[in-house]
C-alpha cells in the first residue's frame, strides 16, 4: 500500500467567511486581489492541517469569467498573487516537501457545460493559463471537469507544460454514474484514456456521489482519488451569480467527511482531499485518520 498524498480543502467559500467585503460574482479572486494574505494564511493552514498538495487560488481567475466582470486587465496580477500567496505559505510553514498545483478550472461556470466554449477557444485559455501559473507549479490540476470536451481541452494544455497532470472530474449528484454534461462516466473515462495524466479523481461532487460510481473509477489503471463538496446542491448557481445561494451542509462536520474519505482510502485512492465547504479542520481530522490508519 503506497501512501496517501493528502491536498488541501476548498478555498472559495473559506475565504468568503474570513474575508471583510461583500460576496462578488468574481468570488476567490476578488479576495486574491483586495486581501492575499488571506489566501496565504488559509494555504498555510491547511499545510499546517496536513495537506502536502496545494492549490493556486486562480479558480475564478479566467479571462472568460474576468471579462464578464469587467476586470480582465487584472488577469496577470490575479495570477502573481495567487503564486506568490502559496509559495509565502509554504515558507511560513517551513514544510519543504509542499507541492503547489496549479489550477485549470471550468472558464465560464462551474457545472454548466451548456455555456462552455468550443474545444478550439478553450484550448486557447487553457494555454494561457498554463503559461502565467507555470513559474510556480509542480503539476496541474484540470479539476471540476462537467464534459469530456472541456476536460480534453485542459489536459492537452497542462500536459503541453511538460509538468504532471492529474484529471478531475465532477458526476452528478442525482445520476453518479454520469458528468453534469449528462455524458456517463465509463465513456469519460475511456475517452480521455489516451491522455498521459498521472491521476485521474473526482471531485466537488457530493461525497455520497462519489462513493455511488466509486467502482467505475477504481477499475481505471493509475492512481485514482477524490476530493468531495460540502454543499447540499449546487442547482441554484448560474453564471455571473454570487455563490450565497449555495448551502452548507450541516451533516458534514470533519468527522463524518473524514468517513466518507476513508471509504475511499480503503477502496484503493491514493490522492484524497476536500473541495468547497471542505476547510483546515477537516483536512486535519483526515490527516489524523489517515495517519492512525496507516495510509500516511
Amino acid at each position: 500500500m503506497s501512501p496517501i498524498i493528502l491536498l488541501d480543502g476548498g478555498m472559495g467559500q473559506e475565504l468568503l467567511r474570513r474575508s471583510s467585503r461583500a460576496i462578488t460574482p468574481m468570488w476567490s479572486a476578488d479576495i486574491m486581489f483586495n486581501e492575499p494574505m488571506l489566501v496565504r494564511d488559509l494555504h498555510r493552514e491547511f499545510i499546517d492541517s496536513g495537506a502536502r498538495v496545494i492549490t493556486l487560488n486562480t479558480y475564478t481567475a479566467t479571462p472568460e469569467r474576468l471579462k464578464r466582470e469587467n476586470h480582465l486587465e487584472q488577469l496577470a496580477l490575479l495570477h502573481q498573487r495567487a503564486m506568490s500567496a502559496a509559495q509565502e505559505a509554504i515558507d511560513l510553514a517551513q514544510c519543504n516537501d509542499v507541492k503547489i498545483a496549479g489550477c485549470l478550472p471550468p472558464l465560464v461556470a462551474s457545472y454548466r457545460p451548456d455555456v462552455s466554449l468550443s474545444f478550439e477557444d478553450s484550448l486557447s485559455t487553457y494555454r494561457r493559463l498554463v503559461e502565467l501559473q507555470s513559474p510556480a507549479s509542480d503539476l496541474f490540476i484540470c479539476e471540476t471537469m462537467s464534459s469530456i470536451t472541456e476536460a480534453q481541452a485542459a489536459c492537452t494544455a497542462a500536459l503541453e507544460s511538460g509538468k504532471p497532470v492529474w484529471l478531475a472530474l465532477t458526476v452528478s449528484d442525482d445520476h453518479p454514474e454520469q458528468l453534469r454534461s449528462g455524458e456517463s462516466l465509463k465513456d469519460a473515462l475511456q475517452a480521455l484514456e489516451c491522455f498521459d495524466t498521472q491521476a485521474t479523481l473526482l471531485n466537488c461532487s457530493q461525497p455520497e456521489a462519489i462513493s455511488a460510481c466509486w467502482s467505475l473509477l477504481s477499475a481505471k489503471k493509475g492512481r485514482v482519488g477524490a476530493y468531495a463538496n460540502g454543499f447540499v446542491s449546487v442547482d441554484s448557481l448560474y453564471p455571473g451569480d454570487t455563490v450565497e445561494t449555495l448551502e452548507m451542509r450541516k451533516d458534514m462536520s470533519p468527522q463524518q467527511y473524514a468517513e466518507h474519505a476513508m471509504s475511499w482510502a480503503k477502496r484503493g485512492a491514493s490522492i484524497i482531499g476536500g473541495c468547497c465547504e471542505i476547510g483546515p479542520q477537516h483536512i486535519r481530522a483526515l490527516h489524523s485518520r489517515l495517519c492512525k490508519e496507516g495510509f500516511i
